[in-house]
């Protein structure tokens, strides 16, 4: 493998892009019009324009990614998360087009992608399940009739999707048939198909993760847990590893029921097993993502394994290189979304042109990022700026390190989650360690953080303006058509 094509954007793609140069690999970029200035173009070795600025013209088109690297001479394609990372028809495709695809098999990612598929593979070796239906359901009645079986409150969950569209949480009978009807419409405009299926809901979970590695020669180990439980829509924030309320004997049995999924599917490359915590430190499996994780970060700082490497080894045909009982937890980390989003509007998406962008910095601190100062935060895509990841010796040093880490991160143009984290950091459930998925729902007061940005833009604009008037005269309009840079020097684009 001497030229891999990464079929992504933004930070997850400059992330992967590194890596493979450390490895000696060249690297080729896709993107969109929109994207044409973006910093991971100007990074790679090689780029393409795919299409316009929206996804399903450019970077959900499997045929131009394909025709990119026959343009190019790439040999393989890395997925990134999102976009068709978990798509088996694009899997598929690559493979078929002679390429290498640096992820599962798509017999793989089929079944774990429709979530009552993977109960079924997970439940042959006796994988702990939250007590609900095992096949689709579509129809209303029969749909009441099992959920009083199951129990009120329950869960109604999309067979075919996440991220907490089609779900749907209901207390009572009464309440069935309108959420019943909402989750399958819902799921059918997400996902193109309503089937549904039924859980009991368990009403204080935490949501941990086992991160996975898996080779071509039947070798599966697990890198240990994530804790994801601070979420808002039903979406991860903020993420650590490890967790803090695990025991090492809930952490081995958690590890050994993660591996026995993969093995369920003959999962190779890096994957994630989820599973729900409750309130009395019983888990349950509740899906499989075929991907690398946002947060894979933190996994990586407490083990010192890089992920992508590992992708990028194991899609070679390698095998692992080192065994279950030699890894070792060591230290602690945790992960901030930073999204263009105000957290105090309800965590609504916001663009605009980032007019102050200063990354933080000293020990432990790592930031992975797609953007720099004065570049804008287009519509079209996620709206995730970057990841902020610290790294400490305890949980405690660890949460200080992150408040540090935010004060010196400073963004102005767009609103962030930044305020949000510190917010987080600072109380006391989450200090604590004890918190659940609906600390958003339980803690957060949007109005503390108003008041505080308030402040910020009045003194920001004060000093704004006395700045300028101060330096009226030195101040001369950059020539935007210089556009020279170190960074494309070599680069060629098609």
């Amino acid at each position: 493998m001497k030229k891999l094509l990464v079929a992504n954007r933004g930070e997850i793609a400059l992330r992967i892009m590194r890596s493979a140069k450390e490895m000696g690999i060249q690297t080729v970029a896709v993107y969109s019009e929109a994207d044409r200035l973006s910093l991971h173009v100007r990074y790679a070795d090689e780029a393409v324009c795919i299409g316009a600025a929206p996804s399903n013209e450019s970077y959900l088109v499997a045929e131009k990614i394909i025709e990119a690297c026959k343009i190019t001479g790439a040999e393989a394609i890395h997925p990134g998360y999102g976009f068709l990372s978990e798509n088996a028809v694009f899997a598929r495709k690559v493979i078929e087009a002679g390429l290498i695809f640096i992820g599962p098999s798509p017999e793989a990612i089929e079944i774990m992608g429709n979530k009552l598929a993977a109960k079924a593979a997970a439940m042959r070796y006796n994988i702990p399940m939250v007590p609900g239906t095992e096949t689709a359901i579509t129809d209303v009645a029969e749909a009441k009739r099992r959920a009083a079986e199951v129990g009120f409150p329950i869960l109604i969950k999309a067979a075919a999707g996440g991220g907490g569209k089609g779900m749907r949480i209901v207390d009572t009978a009464e309440d069935f048939d309108e959420q019943m009807k909402l989750a399958v419409s819902e799921a059918t405009s997400a996902f193109g198909d309503g089937s549904v299926f039924i859980e009991r809901y368990v009403s204080s979970p935490r949501h941990i993760e086992i991160q996975v590695l898996g080779d071509s020669h039947g070798n599966i180990i697990h890198l240990f847990e994530r804790e994801c439980s601070v979420q808002r829509r039903h979406q991860k924030v903020i993420e650590e590893a490890p967790s803090s309320v695990l025991t090492p004997e809930i952490r081995e049995r958690m590890g050994k029921c993660a591996v026995d999924v993969a093995r369920s599917v003959n999962y190779t490359n890096a994957g994630t097993v989820e599973f729900i915590l409750d309130e009395n430190l019983d888990f349950y499996f509740l899906e499989m993502n075929t991907r690398l994780q946002v947060e894979h970060p933190v996994t990586e700082m407490i083990t010192g394994i890089d992920l992508v490497k590992e992708q990028i080894r194991i899609a070679r045909g390698e095998a692992l290189r080192f065994k279950q009982e030699e890894l070792r937890i060591n230290g602690h980390a945790i992960e901030l979304r930073v999204y263009a989003e105000d957290p105090a509007n309800n965590f609504l998406p916001d663009i605009g042109t980032l007019r102050t962008y200063r990354l933080p910095n000293g020990p432990g601190i790592r930031v992975d990022d797609g953007f720099e100062e004065g570049m804008e935060v287009p519509i079209y895509y996620d709206p995730m700026i970057a990841k902020l990841i610290v790294y400490a010796a305890d949980r405690k040093e660890a949460v200080d390190r992150m408040i540090r880490a935010i004060d010196e991160y400073t963004v102005s143009g767009v609103a962030t989650t930044l305020a949000f984290g510190k917010f987080v950091m600072q109380h006391e459930a989450f200090r604590s360690g004890d918190f659940d998925t609906h600390f958003v729902q339980k803690y957060f007061k949007p109005e503390l953080l108003v008041h505080e940005n308030e402040d910020e833009a009045r003194i920001a604009a004060i000093i704004a303006v006395k700045w300028l008037n101060e330096h009226r005269k030195q101040f001369i309009q950059p020539d935007s058509s210089n556009t020279s840079s170190d960074w494309v020097k070599n680069r060629k684009d098609y």
